[in-house]
């Protein structure tokens, strides 16, 4: 049984929903951050990326980075610029991008589902990208980005979210600099809330869709103040850190995108040796000029020396496990750890990873600026895949899933 609570939201006043709603901190870097917030200083960026309003080089993880995180923040509430709402709601947020568009409800979820598997995962996550976030929400007393969690599509909720669209007004409807368009409508009537909460009640599992370590974070946060509180009698009462902020999707609604791989050798092999290796496990078909976007499950294009592939997986690379059979697995047991030695590609600065979002173009850019040997495009992993991982218990290699779009920071906040 899920418990995913309405809560009072901090959120934007008026018109400053689009100037402080920003992409998640761990989207871009320092610089990139840097960038925004000059061009938009009322942009969430300034809290999220706190090291943005001290000199360069500045360590951004130094705890005055974090003070002056809390700082913006708590002014901004003080000056109005954020409001709380007075009653706990559900928020309807919606997502728009070339026309396609996402439904998706804010929330509050409980630690104690993370904790007994209720929400899984299915990635790793590292302790220093968790240790930032843990100062980071610790600083703020709040939860800043919201967790996108997915479940398995509800009748219910979905006809809910319909008449919703159709009978209220948005608080927030506004189109980001990137063209996705962003509506927020606040779910205040009792009735509407007891159907989603009910809902969710009847779940048995939520699922980690992105914002591992955002949740991961959060967790801690929520249970190293239990900690802080036992023996003070105020232990046994539910506290808003045992809630974490997220935007649950039914997997109906959602678009997962192609996380394509860049490789800058081939580990000292010939061109024509590296091919006589990929033929034992793949069929190759010259393809061309024309980029590759793969078509189905166990297909993958190559871009070397000017030329595009189409590889397919031959049986013997196939496999039934739900990890095993992934393609990104495929690719990392047959490809990258045999015969171009990337035994661990977290680690190994000789490949690198592009969202689909940016193009094939940008293979084929990386290759021709010889700043890479040769590039892979990845048909996407399913929904269905990343639950089937998950319920195994098992984890993905990583990079495997790329969710567009992205939620925005700032508009749903959570204190605690």
């Amino acid at each position: 049984m899920a418990d995913v609570r309405p809560f009072k939201a901090v959120r934007p006043a008026g018109q400053l929903a689009a100037r402080i709603a920003a992409l998640p901190y761990d989207v871009m870097d320092t610089e990139e951050a840097r960038v925004e917030v000059l061009k938009e200083p009322f942009s969430f960026l300034q809290i999220d990326r706190a090291e943005v309003n001290f000199p360069k080089g500045t360590d951004p993880y130094g705890q005055e980075v974090y003070q002056k995180a809390a700082e913006i923040f708590h002014s901004m509430l003080q000056k109005g610029s954020f409001i709380r709402e007075e009653k706990e709601c559900y928020y309807l947020y919606e997502l728009t991008m070339n026309g396609r568009t996402q439904a998706g409800i804010g929330a509050v979820c409980a630690v104690d589902d993370y904790v007994n598997r209720v929400i899984r995962k299915h990635e790793n996550t590292r302790e220093e990208k968790e240790r930032d976030r843990i100062c980071h929400v610790d600083a703020l007393n709040a939860q800043t980005g919201p967790i996108f969690l997915a479940y398995r599509a509800h009748e219910g909720i979905r006809e809910l979210i319909c008449r919703l669209r159709k009978e209220k007004e948005p608080v927030y409807d506004f189109t980001s600099p990137d063209g996705i368009t962003h509506r927020i409508t606040i779910i205040e009537a009792e009735e509407d809330i007891r159907t989603i909460r009910d809902a969710f009640r009847g779940m048995d599992r939520l699922y980690i869709a992105d914002g591992h370590h955002r949740a991961a974070s959060a967790v801690k946060v929520a249970l190293k103040r239990r900690e802080a509180l036992k023996g003070s009698g105020e232990e046994a009462h539910e506290a808003e850190h045992d809630f974490f902020l997220a935007v649950l999707f039914g997997d109906d609604e959602l678009q997962i995108m192609d996380y394509n791989r860049v490789v800058k050798d081939l580990n000292g092999l010939s061109e024509d040796r590296f091919f006589d290796r990929l033929r034992k496990k793949f069929e190759v078909e010259e393809a061309g000029d024309e980029p590759v976007h793969p078509k189905e499950k166990g297909t993958f294009g190559m871009y070397i020396s000017g030329k595009w592939y189409l590889l397919t997986a031959r049986e013997t690379a196939r496999s039934e496990d739900p990890v095993a059979g992934l393609d990104v697995s495929i690719l990392q047991n047959e490809v990258l750890s045999p015969i171009l030695g990337i035994e661990d590609p977290k680690k190994d600065s000789r490949i690198d990873f592009i969202g689909g979002i940016r193009g094939l173009e940008a293979l084929t850019q990386r290759v021709d600026r010889r700043e890479a040997m040769v590039a892979f495009s990845m048909y996407p992993t399913s929904i269905q895949e990343l639950f089937a991982t998950a319920d195994a218990g098992e984890l993905m290699p990583p990079k495997s899933t790329w969710f567009e779009p992205k939620l925005r920071s700032g508009l749903l906040i959570h204190q605690i």
